[in-house]
């Protein structure tokens, strides 16, 4: 079975079901995957805005980190250049006082780490590594608040501390994506934004060197991905497939199908002979459904009307046929009544015998109509077996005086035939009949008919008059001719043995 047969086989929602998924969901796919890779580009752009945001972040502390140990050695070496004094730190502050945006708590140390005097809350600084000239460290303070920086100038070094609000406001000009950002370094390390319960798989982390490796920075952004949610609006392509799906499938059912449904079971329940179709009153909304509901009640009127007319006229052709079959019947025994009279009042004996044959003949066919007659009210054909009973009967009623103890057994099937077998049927049985009784009056005559398939039966005649005899006998010949014919009108060969006849009849299959 090729696909457009197996197509064809499918009930009409299942029909609107493929096509509508063989139209609309490759739209759907196509625009769920133009969606997802849209989604791919987003995710793309806001972990490279991320990463910006990030390293503006670190940037920017290391600007301010790099401003403030640029303005610290200036002064530093300024105010120690001539060797330590008491007035040093003072210069240093007036100093760093006119430069902007940098700390004004720093401590200046000898080159051993000693310090020399200091300005503002500095915090112990003895656990700083030493500074050559020219070279700048970074480290947490050691109570953790802030970034020491110490620089190296000459005759010494100089120490700042960058508080942590400071460091927190300088990040907070990257950007507000920013969550968390802590500096560290090898021993310890400074939170700058966020707090502790912020966990780390919520954030996207980065980390950047600051000051050649001295510090590093781990910058947190919030992960701006794509939500669920966002998803769930972009696969809306596929779920208008499916709700176009579904509710055509539902419109259709409920508008469509259904009511044909209804409509199908009432014109099948409807019997010939009802006296109307009764047909759904209400069939849904649609009106062409409607309309070929009324189409079918129109027709099964016509059809109703035509049949009764049809009726009538074959009833009338039936008791037409019939009354030409009873007067048919009744000329021919008119016939056979006149022959009978004329045969008594005949001369000579062989006069009485022709005109006796005759009258057995024209009886034989007016017994055939009567039975075609008696059996047109079932419609079946006429029946054998009755006709060759009410033959034997006619032929003992009729025989000859040297005849009247000649005995005719019957052994018959029950089949029904067509009115021309029949007739040949009823000449042939009466003329070996007739033959016997003429010929060998003494001897028995056995009729038997026997159905052999579902279209045939098989006629047999036993009799002591059909034993061969000369061949130069003119009434055996003249006997002979016309069995022969009979058997050709019955299209069949006849089967001649010593003493029995037999002939192969066409007949009505058994009901």
């Amino acid at each position: 079975m090729s696909i457009r047969d197996r197509f064809a086989q499918l009930p009409t929602g299942a029909k609107l079901l493929l096509i509508l998924t063989a139209v609309l969901l490759p739209i759907g796919i196509a625009l769920t995957w133009i969606g997802e890779l849209g989604i791919r580009q987003a995710n793309s752009a806001l972990e490279g805005r991320s990463q910006d945001q990030a390293r503006a972040a670190a940037g920017e502390i290391e600007s301010l980190i790099a401003r403030n140990a640029l303005a610290l050695r200036i002064a530093a070496n300024g105010a120690l250049v001539n060797g330590a004094s008491g007035d040093a730190c003072t210069r240093v502050a007036k100093s760093l006082a006119i430069a902007p945006a940098v700390a004004q708590s720093f401590e200046l140390e000898d080159i051993q780490g000693h310090p020399l005097c200091s300005s503002g809350e500095i915090g112990d600084t003895g656990t700083l590594p030493l500074i050559a000239p020219g070279n700048i460290g970074l480290r947490v303070s050691p109570d953790g608040n802030a970034v020491a920086v110490r620089v190296g100038v000459i005759n010494g070094m100089a120490t700042a501390m960058l508080p942590a609000t400071e460091l927190r406001n300088t990040a907070n000009l990257a950007g507000t994506h920013i969550q968390s950002l802590v500096l560290y370094d090898d021993q310890r390390d400074l939170r700058i934004l966020g707090s502790n319960k912020v966990r780390d798989r919520q954030l996207s982390l980065t980390e950047w060197p600051i000051g050649n490796g001295s510090l590093s920075a781990q910058v947190g952004t919030g992960e701006q991905r794509i939500t669920p949610l966002d998803r769930l609006m972009l696969l809306l392509p596929v779920f208008m497939w499916i709700a176009a799906a579904l509710i055509t499938w539902f419109l259709v059912s409920r508008l469509l199908i259904r009511p044909l449904k209804r409509l199908e079971r009432a014109v099948l329940k409807y019997q010939p002979g009802q006296p109307a179709l009764d047909l759904p009153r209400k069939l849904g909304p649609a009106t062409e459904i409607q309309s070929l509901s009324d189409a079918f009640g129109r027709v099964v009127v016509r059809v109703d009307q035509s049949e009764r007319e049809m009726t009538g006229a074959l009833e009338g052709q039936r008791r037409l046929v019939r009354e030409v079959h009873h007067r048919v019947k009744n000329n021919l025994q008119v016939v056979a009544s006149l022959l009978n009279i004329h045969g008594r009042s005949a001369k000579t004996p062989e006069a009485q015998s022709a005109y006796a044959g005759i009258g057995r003949r024209v009886g034989a066919l007016s017994i055939v109509h009567r039975n075609h007659f008696a059996e047109m009210e079932e419609n079946r054909g006429i029946g054998l077996r009755p006709l060759i009973s009410e033959l034997a009967a006619e032929l003992r009623a009729g025989a000859p005086e040297s005849a009247r103890g000649m005995s005719v057994d019957l052994d018959l099937d029950t089949v029904y035939t067509t009115q021309d077998v029949a007739v040949a049927v009823a000449f042939l049985v009466t003329e070996i009949g007739e033959f016997a009784m003429l010929n060998c009056p003494e001897e028995p005559i056995e009729i038997a008919l026997r159905r052999t398939s579902e279209l045939t039966a098989r006629l047999t005649l036993n009799s002591g008059a059909l034993v061969p005899e000369e061949e130069s006998d003119p009434e055996k010949a003249q006997f002979e001719r016309i069995i022969g014919g009979l058997a050709k009108q019955l299209r069949s060969s006849l089967d001649r043995k010593l003493g029995r006849y037999s002939v192969d009849l066409p007949v009505f299959p058994p009901r």
